[in-house]
């Protein structure tokens, strides 16, 4: 599959992977920062943005995705970047493509099972009729008991398309059929040998101390950083932190530090 892309920049490429019910362009501001020395390529995710719907969502399937749309691109190797579902996707290129992956940033996400209660999200989000009048408002108060955050519940409701036929943008009964094996890891075969940064918001659990042998065990060169000021969305609780820690991950692949 071919996924949507938002591009810009020259240079080195760099490959930028989002999370669940997310978009490209979610990366829009770490985009802008990092384009005056790389060329940036943000895609979105099948079943997600402008990108096409399909069923598999197995993060083995995602990561030929990717690597199919970089090809596409005249992209041969890239160093890629993935939050959450996209750091899986990320991590799964990198196993069965390593020769592809120049280095590897996995942001808050481990290579192991999750149960994070997105099933029944994607099922509040289902449950809410797109009738013509349906008003942001009304959307919000009806996803309200389901995500008690209206932070959450604002990125969330991005992906509804209001109007005289209002729908979905995301394919929100695949994402829904898919929440076992997108909140799950089918272990692949392979390891990666290549630079490896898993970064943290220090107010999140979603890698703890007992996954580093996990981690370790496939990404032998892996090193761990905490962003501070930060929770899952790491990337945008404390951009500056995490744009900090990006540019010196990537200063050997083109970005002179500081720039």
């Amino acid at each position: 599959m071919i996924l949507h892309t938002l591009q810009s920049g020259e240079g080195p490429p760099v490959a930028l992977l989002h999370g669940l019910f997310g978009a490209a362009r979610n990366w829009g501001a770490i985009q802008r920062a990092i384009a005056p020395h790389f060329r940036v390529v943000a895609l979105d995710m099948r079943n997600h943005g402008d990108s096409p719907h399909a069923s598999d969502l197995g993060y083995a399937t995602q990561a030929e995705d990717v690597r199919e749309t970089l090809q596409s691109l005249g992209i041969e190797t890239a160093a890629v970047i993935g939050h959450s579902m996209g750091g899986k996707a990320a991590m799964a290129m990198a196993l069965r493509w390593p020769g592809r992956v120049g280095r590897l940033l996995v942001a808050d996400i481990a290579p192991v099972d999750y149960q994070h209660g997105n099933e029944a999200i994607a099922r509040a989000m289902a449950a809410i009729p797109l009738s013509p009048t349906l008003s942001l408002q009304q959307a919000d108060a009806m996803l309200a008991s389901a995500v008690p955050s209206a932070e959450i519940r604002a990125f969330l409701l991005q992906n509804l398309r209001f109007g005289a036929q209002p729908r979905w943008r995301i394919g929100l009964a695949e994402i829904t059929a898919a929440i076992a094996d997108l909140e799950g890891w089918a272990k692949l075969p392979g390891s990666y040998a290549g630079p490896a940064l898993f970064v943290t918001g220090d107010r999140s659990d979603y890698v703890r101390d007992e996954h580093r042998p996990i981690i370790r065990s496939q990404f032998g060169a892996a090193r761990f950083v905490a962003v501070k000021r930060a929770g899952h969305w790491v990337h945008a609780d404390n951009p500056a932190g995490f744009l900090s820690v990006l540019q010196a991950f990537l200063h050997d692949w083109g970005i002179p530090r500081g720039g």
